[in-house]
């Protein structure tokens, strides 16, 4: 029986074709590609193949004359940049052997070429060897180029990223315009649901067609027939791209085994993604923690607990950061899997628990306390592992959990996760009573600049909101603005009412901004100051210019749901008994899929039937068929195109637990979310010219 074991094993399948050409090589591998082995096995596991190195794949970088094979990974199609990379790295060293492994099939290396014709064999690959050995300068040298669909990362049990497509975001409203704005007035689009695959730029179309290339990769493996579902513009797209894949066709044929796919756009349900309701220990380690540097997943976790070393300025570069994925430890996987779909308080209770039984085993001096998981507690735990050479070795992984865990609770900045909450909670009562543009003023009092660095952690939510914050807010209320109380009044006049508002929340928001001490690394890539903290290099008309254009945005996000018939609200009004509360998206989908009678939602719709389904619907005029429905098959895929969140893993076992405790149900997405990643996504990724290195 087909099960999600299945699934989670093909990542390393694939890598093992990479591991096969690594003996005696160094190894040059990009971003994204780093980051799925990450989570696959880490360098450890290419270096148990017989690696001699792994570098970045930079120009930069270069081999000796005792290194004479190289082998290269990228996530890239083999155009552009990363052919200029490729020469540098080869005119610089002395290969005799370069194998050249690309996550971008053939078939889609053959479209960015402009070659629409069926053609045998791999020709561009096969162009690309003979490159190789005229940049190695010796044609007899050997040279291999192959595909090797390495883009999933098994960042959990129930959890598959694709660290290559992690800034693939929903179309909005601007990008609407834009593509509207290229076409005659007869041809423009009147919504994004009618957006189609041609009608996206060929960057974007390449992107989403190495996207379903790897999930038919990953179907054939299992040899599995999808069913495929969408919610959403974007999915709708993706899910048609899967449907009508050539080899999809000629798999969904013979594959004994069966599942159903459902792919969701995020913009469906932001206000999820940006809320602080999540109760769940690895949501807050993920946003509190900084990133691990090329990654977009895991964090740093500060290793000085486990060492002899003093704190000092300098302490932090001297020593590695540890991280969060532990693939190879059993005893720390089941740590991060508890961590992450468990309430925080179970999740503290696990760490504590984890850290006392591996010390106890190790026959380390432990002293029990009971009550509330403090940081001072944890640490005391973990240094007692800094006498044992070898306890450290066997329980690395949970010692770094532990010390993440620790750090997370230290964090100046965990207080502002309960004011967050407390003033959404506010605004949700609010949204029951009022008209929107009076629900938005209420954010007006917290636009005040701060005054020098922040003080003592005080009860006032003015106190606590900064301008990262304030602007999570206003995508939570603009997710929820359609759900705000109709007031009698003219459409008109309320339209211009809120212009006016959005006009003062801009300008206070500048004012914010631009008496910043120092720009955080969201407003810095707000404002287009990338590399720079430093807010005295930031003019007013910059700050006012990124305000605009991020309200633009904000604006479209209130009709995300306007295009559906039965799943259009995410908000339960209050009752006069019962609070106003949010009602996640997820949830409403899961419980139509499992629902007990089967009803079909006609918001979740079938994209694999093609021209069976189409006949179907004919027929259907006359006698009574059955349409795919996502439960017949004994496997649910959830996508969740543009990000899932921590919370909603936890929610969606909840859910599959109570509804459907046989059903298996693996989900995947392009990352996992931070509160704090979805302005990035939303104002500052180019959604229509995504860099694929054409």
């Amino acid at each position: 029986m087909l099960t999600t074991e299945d699934f989670m094993h093909f990542p390393l399948q694939m890598w093992e074709k990479v591991l096969s050409k690594a003996k005696k090589a160094v190894v040059f591998m990009d971003d994204k590609c780093a980051e799925a082995l990450h989570w696959s096995g880490g360098a450890a596991a290419l270096m148990e193949a017989g690696a001699r190195n792994l570098k970045q794949f930079s120009s930069f970088e270069a081999c000796g004359e005792n290194e004479p094979k190289a082998v290269f990974v990228v996530s890239t199609l083999l155009k552009g940049r990363t052919v200029d990379i490729i020469k540098d790295i080869i005119s610089l060293s002395h290969f005799q052997y370069c194998v050249v492994f690309t996550t971008v099939s053939h078939s889609v290396h053959l479209l960015a070429n402009n070659v629409t014709a069926e053609m045998e064999g791999t020709p561009v690959f096969e162009q690309f060897e003979e490159k190789l050995c005229e940049w190695m300068g010796n044609m007899n040298y050997t040279a291999e180029v192959m595909h090797v669909p390495v883009v999933f990362a098994p960042v959990s049990q129930q959890l598959l990223l694709t660290p290559t497509f992690s800034h693939l975001f929903p179309l909005l409203q601007p990008d609407l315009e834009s593509l509207n704005a290229k076409r005659s007035e007869k041809k423009r689009f009147g919504s994004l649901v009618d957006i189609d695959m041609h009608s996206l730029p060929a960057e974007l179309q390449i992107e989403i067609k190495s996207l379903t290339s790897a999930l038919n990769a990953m179907f054939e493996a299992a040899s599995t027939r999808e069913e495929s579902f969408a919610v959403g513009p974007m999915s709708r797209i993706i899910a048609g791209e899967l449907a009508s894949h050539p080899q999809a066709k000629n798999r969904r044929k013979t594959a004994p085994n069966k599942a159903s796919i459902i792919f969701v756009d995020r913009t469906m349900d932001l206000t999820g993604a940006v809320g602080h309701h999540g109760d769940n220990l690895a949501e807050k380690i993920l946003t509190m923690l900084k990133r691990l540097p090329g990654h977009v997943t895991d964090v740093q976790v500060d290793m000085l607990e486990l060492t002899s070393l003093q704190r000092t300025p300098n302490s932090q570069s001297t020593l590695a950061p540890g991280c969060l994925a532990h693939n190879q430890s059993p005893v720390a996987q089941s740590l991060w899997e508890a961590m992450l779909t468990s309430k925080s308080k179970e999740g503290l209770m696990e760490v504590r628990r984890q850290l006392v039984e591996a010390a106890s085993k190790e026959k380390l001096p432990i002293k029990m306390s009971m009550g509330r998981v403090t940081p001072e507690q944890l640490c005391s735990y973990v240094q007692l592992f800094q006498s044992s050479w070898g306890a450290l070795e066997s329980y690395s992984g949970v010692l770094q959990l532990g010390l993440a865990t620790a750090q997370m609770l230290r964090h100046p900045s965990l207080p502002r996760w309960d004011s967050c909450l407390a003033f959404e909670r506010l605004l949700l009562q609010a949204l029951g009573d009022s008209d929107f543009p009076t629900v938005l003023r209420q954010l007006l009092p917290l636009m005040k600049p701060r005054e020098g660095e922040r003080g003592p952690v005080s009860g006032s939510l003015e106190d606590e909101c900064g301008p990262d914050e304030l602007i999570l807010l206003l995508i939570y209320l603009y997710s929820l603005a359609n759900e705000a109380q109709s007031v009698a009044q003219n459409t008109e006049t309320m339209e211009e009412e809120l212009e006016k508002l959005e006009r003062e929340l801009i300008g206070a928001l500048t004012l914010v901004i631009t008496q910043e001490t120092e720009l955080s690394p969201l407003l810095q890539k707000l404002t287009g100051k990338r590399s720079c903290a430093n807010p005295e290099e930031l003019t007013t008309e910059q700050a006012h210019s990124s305000m605009e254009e991020m309200f633009e945005t904000l604006r479209g996000l209130s009709y995300t749901r306007e295009h559906l018939k039965q799943l259009r609200s995410i908000y339960i009004a209050s009752d006069g008994v019962h609070q106003a509360t949010y009602r996640p998206f997820l949830r409403q989908i899961l419980e139509e899929v499992f629902h007990p009678e089967r009803l079909e939602c006609p918001d979740i719709e079938h994209m694999s039937g093609g021209l069976t389904d189409l006949l179907k619907t004919g027929f259907s005029m006359f006698m009574k068929v059955s349409r795919p429905h996502p439960a017949d098959n004994p496997l649910l895929l959830l996508f969740l195109v543009g990000g899932v969140t921590p919370a909603e893993l936890r929610l969606i076992k909840e859910i599959v637990s109570t509804h459907k405790p046989g059903m298996q149900v693996l989900v995947l997405s392009t990352r996992l979310l931070r509160p704090t990643d979805i302005p990035e996504l939303l104002f500052t990724t180019r959604r229509l010219t995504p860099d694929i290195g054409v």
